[in-house]
């Protein structure tokens, strides 16, 4: 394995949140070639896109997920996070790259969290949506 790519995610990387499994179509271009993966997850923070070719960790682009009940698939600023190798992928852990978000503005994370959010409450309802999405503060 090279240093750019991990079998699983650092567990002290910080998340936005809780991922809520569910597979969305992601489109995105590579050089001169486009691709259509699916979400393994989301949160407000991220995603996970599995992909046999996933790109360099480090590499920064922009994607459309197509979510149901929007009228047009929300386009999405992310960098690559971490990914897993084909060889290195199992069943729980499929090959392909975790996207961190990149947001223009506040007003750009806020469209974006209102969207996971809406999504969370439709895949697990109102209680354990929002629970998952927004964890209560220990302190």
């Amino acid at each position: 394995m090279t240093d750019d790519t991990r079998s699983e995610p650092d567990p002290t990387e910080r998340r936005d949140g809780g991922r809520i499994p569910i597979a969305l179509r992601v489109e995105y271009k590579r050089v001169n070639s486009f691709f259509a993966d699916y979400t393994r997850n989301i949160s407000k923070g991220g995603t996970f896109i599995a992909t046999a070719k996933p790109l360099p960790v480090g590499t920064s682009f922009v994607f459309e997920l197509s979510v149901p009940d929007l009228g047009e698939p929300l386009r999405l600023k992310g960098i690559v996070a971490w990914r897993v190798e084909g060889t290195d992928a199992t069943d729980e852990q499929p090959a392909g790259m975790g996207i961190q978000f990149r947001y223009d503005d506040d007003e750009d994370r806020a469209r974006v969290h209102r969207v996971v959010e809406a999504l969370a409450v439709a895949k697990l309802g109102p209680v354990v949506g929002k629970k998952l999405i927004d964890p209560p503060v220990e302190g």
